[in-house]
């Protein structure tokens, strides 16, 4: 439980500082999108830094699975990972709302992924390439063979760098939770095309950790 209240804690502050960021910064006209993406970053940084002692501040379900499927958590843990980062990303989404309505701001945008100009074939390998880099790096640099003490600044600017090129695409979610949060404010196409944002992300974390595991042997000494 207290490494659920960890990713729990940590999902809500990576929601609300980047999807908060992106909404109430005017977006790509207003911080643009590298500050979009450092928003997104450096609540990773924090995390890591913080929460990363007590749950290894994952604040993804795909990492989590990818960690899963390294043995690196048991299905229990995975579990309780999960439902806290999906709960955290409710509440980062709900305190963004209500920022909203007490600025009488639209509320139609929470900052929620969407498949953008592309097919949904091209929504699909844009969220798992960039989530296969996003979890690869992950597994590699918390792996036997990586360096822990820089490990939450390598991950977070490497979520900087995933969201330069994938906000203007999807928004970039390579998240499940973060996408979850805003959809279930704003509905419509949000919610329509949310499996995308689950299933992608997903299946490019697996391949992460299956590659991190067999190429780079990040599980052995």
């Amino acid at each position: 439980m207290k490494k659920a209240f960890a990713e729990l804690i940590g999902t809500f502050v990576l929601v609300l500082f980047g999807t908060g960021t992106a909404v109430l910064g005017n977006g790509a006209e207003g911080v643009g999108i590298l500050g979009i993406a450092m928003a997104f970053g450096l609540s990773i940084v924090a995390m890591a830094y913080t929460i990363g002692t007590v749950s290894g501040a994952h604040v993804n379900p795909a990492v989590s699975i990818a960690m899963y499927v390294n043995k690196r958590i048991t299905v229990t843990e995975l579990a309780y990972y999960i439902g806290g980062q999906l709960i955290g990303a409710v509440m980062g989404s709900l305190v963004l709302y209500y920022f909203l309505v007490s600025s009488n701001l639209p509320k139609t945008n929470l900052g929620q992924n969407s498949f953008g100009e592309l097919t949904t074939g091209g929504a699909f390998i844009v969220e798992f390439i960039l989530t296969f880099i996003f979890v690869l790096v992950i597994i590699i640099v918390t792996g036997k063979k990586g360096n822990a003490q820089f490990a939450g600044l390598v991950i977070g600017l490497t979520l900087v760098l995933i969201h330069l090129l994938g906000i203007p695409l999807t928004g970039t979610s390579v998240n499940p939770a973060r996408s979850f949060g805003p959809a279930l404010f704003t509905g419509g196409e949000a919610i329509s095309q949310l499996w995308l944002f689950f299933l992608s992300p997903i299946l490019g974390a697996v391949l992460g950790a299956i590659v991190g595991k067999f190429v780079f042997e990040t599980e052995e000494e």
